[in-house]
């Protein structure tokens, strides 16, 4: 089980082609905080614009140039190295000043903004994401492009893991099956929590996948649980009153999917059903997950952008603007538009 499982389109299939990550500033992401540091406290908060350059990276080069260990240091979500992306970490210092940050400034690093906070900016703190994406050589009708960005603004797309959780070659499903196998060997917390990330995508998107191909990806099925698309919880209604199907035509809420770990699922009935089907085919990854104690979530199916825009600045580039809570793909919402040479690996 190296390779993540094909996942069907919702929308047909891509109307064109492009190219996607030419040059960083093609592909620029700004994370909404969700939140204003509170101007105090031993936690020093910087909004830092990197390019080129991954998050775990860094990290590690503002841990060491503070003093401190990797540990003293936060952030909310990671971010794709290729391209121009602005987040915030955050730095323990406690009693301290702090260094100068703007020293660290290099053609792939700049600090942008320094406030301070009383609680260390943990993973999942973050709103979401504002995107400026420019595809260059696009090769497509501009006019079917446009209809097509129309259909994913009204409708929305299969909110799928991007293929870069699951490694190059979906490598990381695999040292999944090698740990859940006890193959492995010894591997740091960090890569274990990357392998059971994969694996726990993996269904998902397996999930996903079935009720994409089925049509109720944006559809109630009896027995589901559904999500606001900006947050973690979820609801569960006696039935899909006609209150519930409006909010779902209305895009207010969406049907959701289990991200399995230990606990029962809060679906019943189909939904249920559907999702046991799926975790028989993935006995394995579903067994492991459970023995390294990650707890039962939940993700919604649907995943719709908000304020999308564009424009052709000249027949060959399209440039899109929008945005999309925590835990969302860009990718997934460009894959139901054209087909891109760029891998995620």
């Amino acid at each position: 089980m190296n390779m993540p499982a094909p996942l069907p389109y919702a929308h047909g299939g891509p109307v064109g082609t492009a190219t996607l990550k030419a040059a960083p500033e093609d592909f620029m992401v700004e994370e909404i905080l969700g939140f204003a540091p509170s101007g105090e406290g031993e936690h020093v908060f910087l909004k830092v614009e990197k390019r080129g350059e991954n998050t775990e990276y860094v990290a590690r080069q503002l841990a060491r140039y503070a003093g401190v260990g990797s540990r003293e240091v936060g952030y909310a979500g990671l971010k794709d190295r290729h391209g121009l992306t602005v987040q915030w970490y955050s730095v323990q210092l406690p009693g301290k000043d702090g260094p100068d940050w703007s020293a660290l400034a290099s053609p792939s690093l700049r600090v942008l903004e320094v406030n301070r906070n009383s609680r260390k900016l943990k993973k999942g703190a973050a709103s979401g994401n504002r995107f400026v994406i420019t595809l260059k050589q696009v090769d497509g009708d501009p006019e079917a492009l446009s209809a097509r960005l129309r259909q994913i603004a009204a409708l929305g797309v299969p909110n799928y893991f991007g293929k870069q959780r699951f490694g190059h070659e979906g490598q990381n499903l695999a040292r999944a099956a090698e740990l859940f196998a006890g193959t492995l060997g010894r591997v740091d917390p960090h890569k274990r929590g990357i392998y059971l990330s994969a694996a726990r995508s993996e269904i998902f998107n397996r999930l996903l996948a079935r009720r994409v191909a089925d049509g109720t990806w944006n559809q109630a099925v009896e027995g589901d649980a559904f999500m606001f698309g900006d947050s973690r919880s979820f609801f569960k209604p006696e039935a899909p009153t006609p209150d519930i199907l409006q909010r779902l035509a209305d895009r207010d809420i969406h049907p959701s999917g289990v991200l399995w770990g230990k606990g029962a699922s809060a679906a019943t009935g189909a939904a249920a059903a559907l999702e046991l089907a799926v975790a028989e085919e993935l006995a394995d990854f579903c067994h492991g997950l459970e023995r390294f104690d990650l707890e039962t979530a939940r993700r919604p199916f649907r995943l719709c952008p908000q304020d999308l825009r564009w424009e052709f600045p000249d027949p060959a580039s399209l440039r899109l603007e929008f945005a999309l809570p925590s835990g969302a793909y860009a990718t997934t919402l460009l894959r139901e538009l054209v087909g891109t040479d760029f891998s995620d690996d």
